[in-house]
């Protein structure tokens, strides 16, 4: 079969894809990619128990430039970015096709819940068979690199069968538990990761649909639409942010929660056969199991779209991304305005 080289964190998902690719025949290249935010050594322990080396690339720079900057300038901007749709096509997946060139190598693999299909040349990604699914995540990864990929746990139904797989294989990061969900915010602060890196950035108000000042908030970084919970502020009702305006600072709130029948979508991405016509698509506005159907209208130049959906979607937020899938295949995506 050959070398594959495989992103490797160290955790059960990377280990048993590693242990899944050697039991296929590929002699497997387990490759750490080091943004900075933890050490080798589960990685090098992990490792050590499929009796290979470990290759250490150092993505510090990279991610910085590519995903950390941006993802805090988005969100002084009013926007909510998701940092790991830039990462992964941009950072991770470069790293590891870079990987695999260094070795001869023309196949990666990754533990992400995910699938590729192939109809002739083109490669299509889809969703994995488990609800843990993360295609969303992996949308902007472009043909080139969806042709040189493998998904083993996208087959799975669950993360409790990769759990009992990792047991059965011996392997150490069995009963790891699962990684966080933004790598370089190890807490889950978002809002103290941003101020620490830009400084405290301004307060402004909370102002009601009509521009009334309603009370004062921290900084905008610490908003986002449809968020209810951590207002504090006093009402009489449920609130809701609907709007967050960067340039004036204020944060829009509104006692009913937030639908849009329409959005608009920049800097899209297609599958083959899709982006020249418009077309039914369930579409997915952050990455959650909530999906709405509508009908997507790319402009001439393939690189804008207009969404409208049958039943509002609750929450669209600009910065997050909007996925289109045609069933099982991920037919494109973008990010909101």
């Amino acid at each position: 079969m050959g070398k594959i080289v495989v992103g490797f964190s160290g955790g059960v998902d990377s280990s048993v894809t590693a242990k899944l690719l050697e039991k296929r025949g590929y002699e497997v290249v387990p490759v750490f990619l080091d943004g900075g935010f933890s050490d080798a050594e589960n990685a090098q322990r992990s490792a050590a128990a499929l009796d290979v080396p470990l290759v250490i690339k150092d993505i510090k720079e990279e991610i910085e430039k590519k995903v950390i900057g941006p993802f805090t300038n988005a969100y002084l901007n009013g926007e909510t970015p998701n940092p790991c749709v830039m990462c992964n096509p941009l950072v991770k997946f470069a790293t590891l096709i870079a990987a695999a060139e260094e070795v001869g190598s023309h196949k990666i693999a990754t533990g992400h819940y995910a699938r590729v299909r192939f109809d002739g040349e083109n490669a299509f990604l889809c969703r994995a068979l488990s609800l843990k699914d993360q295609s969303y995540m992996l949308y902007r990864l472009s043909q080139d690199v969806l042709r040189r990929c493998v998904f083993p746990l996208g087959e799975f139904r669950s993360k409790d069968e990769v759990r009992n797989l990792a047991r059965e294989f011996g392997l150490p990061s069995a009963e790891t538990p699962d990684s966080m969900e933004i790598c370089f915010i190890k807490d889950g602060d978002h809002a103290a990761f941003i101020e620490k890196r830009a400084g405290a950035p301004k307060d402004g108000n909370f102002v009601d649909e009509d521009g009334k000042i309603l009370g004062r908030h921290l900084g905008i970084h610490r908003y986002t639409v449809g968020q209810r919970r951590g207002l504090d502020i006093s009402a009489s009702s449920r609130l809701y942010v609907s709007e967050i305006d960067a340039v004036s600072g204020n944060v829009v709130l509104s006692d009913r929660d937030v639908f849009k029948s329409e959005i608009d979508v920049k800097n899209t991405v297609f599958a083959p056969g899709f982006g020249k016509e418009p077309f039914s698509a369930g579409v997915k506005v952050r990455y959650s199991k909530n999906e709405w159907a509508g009908e997507v209208f790319p402009d001439s130049s393939a690189s804008r779209a207009r969404v409208r959906f049958k039943t509002p979607a609750r929450a669209p937020a600009r910065g997050q991304s909007a996925v289109f899938y045609a069933g099982d295949t991920v037919a494109g995506g973008g990010i909101i305005e």
